[in-house]
């Protein structure tokens, strides 16, 4: 039964956030970007709050663990969220799930420079690979780069990732151990979107409410409900029965229906060099995180 719960997270973790590029992608056709973040974040933190109420859990967390949770909410949700919705206005959902798969390489890179890890030759090969991925992608689309808002959508992308890469660094430093995770997502939640929502009243020249399509909308749902709530429960589920480094691997399956959904509902072309950079891309961040013992059972004490 047990086993059947761990596969069940995993499966989740791996199919959820497969799809939520693909769903971002459709909710910022007619919904401006930080409203998409703002909303999506902010109905996850009422679906906490309603869940800790309901089983009698909600409480202050105090403002050493608060202050804790405000900059992994700012560098994971309100930055790599935040700009990742925002790059997917002008860059395909195939692109934008493929290079954000490359965030392992930056949080290896940035653990090696703060000794957390140590430097091998199979982590750099692990990191060329994926460097050559990378160029695969550019090498057909470096034209696309004339394009000014294509290009500031890449660049949201590398933020992105720099923001995703410091605060699972920042966690790894700190060696933070979650006591109640529920109550630590709320505070997350909630404050990435309450600042995301002041962003979009802010930074939204046009509001558009009456072109808000239903499409957009559900898929904006689907992503508090889905990719927020329930994807974070089954990685941190998944995460106490498992190493991070298993759950990562098997997290990688996302990019591959990530970019299979998006050529088989959005139209997106997936060309032979695209194919190439992902499988690129995807090896060399299983190289860097490999290790022999790392698809054993975990040992529960």
């Amino acid at each position: 039964m047990k086993d059947l719960k761990l596969t069940f997270a995993v499966l989740t973790v791996a199919i959820v956030w497969g799809t939520t590029f693909l769903s971002i992608r459709i909710a910022v056709e007619s919904i401006p970007a930080w409203f998409v973040a703002g909303i999506r974040q902010f109905l996850a933190a009422v679906i906490m709050l309603c869940i800790l109420l309901y089983r009698k859990q909600f409480q202050w967390i105090g403002w050493k663990n608060l202050g804790y949770q405000l900059i992994f909410s700012s560098l994971m949700l309100i930055v790599a969220n935040g700009m990742t919705t925002l790059a997917e206005e002008s860059v395909t959902s195939s692109l934008t799930s493929l290079i954000s798969a490359c965030s392992p390489i930056v949080v290896f890179l940035g653990s090696v420079a703060l000794g957390l890890q140590k430097f091998s030759f199979k982590a750099l090969a692990g990191v060329l690979m994926c460097f050559g991925g990378i160029l695969f992608i550019f090498w057909d689309g470096i034209d696309d780069l004339e394009n000014p808002e294509y290009a500031v959508g890449i660049f949201m992308l590398f933020i992105a990732i720099a923001g995703w890469a410091s605060g699972t660094i920042f966690t790894k430093k700190m060696n933070i151990q979650s006591k109640n995770i529920s109550l630590n997502l709320f505070y997350q939640f909630a404050f990435a979107g309450i600042v995301q929502l002041i962003f979009a009243l802010l930074f939204t020249e046009n509001y558009n409410f009456e072109n808000w399509s239903l499409k957009s909308l559900s898929a904006m749902i689907y992503l508090a409900v889905f990719g927020s709530v329930a994807a974070f429960f089954a990685y941190h589920y998944a995460l106490t029965k498992i190493s991070p480094v298993q759950v990562s691997i098997l997290a990688y399956v996302n990019t591959i229906i990530s970019i299979f959904l998006s050529w088989l509902i959005l139209n997106e072309e997936i060309t032979s060099k695209f194919i190439m950079a992902a499988c690129l891309i995807i090896l060399g961040v299983f190289v860097i995180n490999y290790n022999r013992g790392m698809f054993r059972r975990q040992r529960m004490g």
